[in-house]
């Protein structure tokens, strides 16, 4: 996704493996990576489905986009290029939680096909599960959700490169996990995503 820049660095192995820290926790890790529009219930859906692990004995952590850009990424913009950095960074922050054992919940509009795509090698080529999940969710009831009050600044012109406004979004053509917002209740969903983490023996 991005050049290495530093030579004369090299992965240092240590002697503890993926496994043995598996079996410390009870489960294997993966990344739940949800993407749609703002508003669309990406952190409502991950909120909740950190709440139903939790009574599983299962260790998640949530990565959301205002608290990721409020510490590691907080030098960047919305730009396309500070946005592709913004998730290239979060996807290896992503990887770095699941080698270690636990479900990285991440919760991005990551509006670009080609950004999401960089995540999802990065976690294959490790040997790591990576669970894309598209919440789905029409621009017309986002934006009548309107959480923060975003789409009424894009409208007016106060705030520029908003997805879905003055910015696409490039929905995902085949995600492991397709949920409608708009359509499906908050239980349906978790439900959903559940079931997809038992059929892949994350969940015991």
């Amino acid at each position: 996704m991005t050049e290495q820049k530093a030579t004369n660095v090299h992965w240092q192995e240590g002697d503890i493996s993926r496994e043995e820290r598996a079996k410390i926790l009870g489960h294997k890790g993966c990344t739940i990576w949800f993407t749609g529009l703002s508003g669309s219930g990406k952190s409502t859906v991950a909120v909740a489905l950190e709440g139903a692990l939790y009574e599983r004995n299962v260790l998640a952590y949530r990565l959301d986009g205002d608290n990721v850009r409020l510490g590691i990424n907080k030098n960047l913009g919305f730009s396309a290029e500070d946005r592709a950095e913004n998730i290239r960074r979060i996807g290896e922050a992503a990887k770095l939680f699941v080698d270690a054992g636990l479900v990285a919940l991440s919760s991005f509009i990551s509006p670009y096909v080609l950004d999401r795509n960089g995540v999802r090698e990065l976690h294959q080529e490790a040997g790591l599960d990576f669970i894309e999940v598209f919440v789905d969710c029409s621009l017309e009831v986002a934006e009548s959700r309107d959480p923060k009050g975003l789409y009424k600044k894009a409208r007016a012109g106060e705030i520029k490169n908003f997805t879905g406004i003055d910015d696409p979004y490039e929905a995902p053509s085949s995600p492991e996990i397709h949920l409608h917002s708009d359509k499906q209740s908050l239980d349906e969903e978790v439900n959903i995503i559940l079931a997809e983490l038992e059929s892949r023996n994350i969940l015991n």
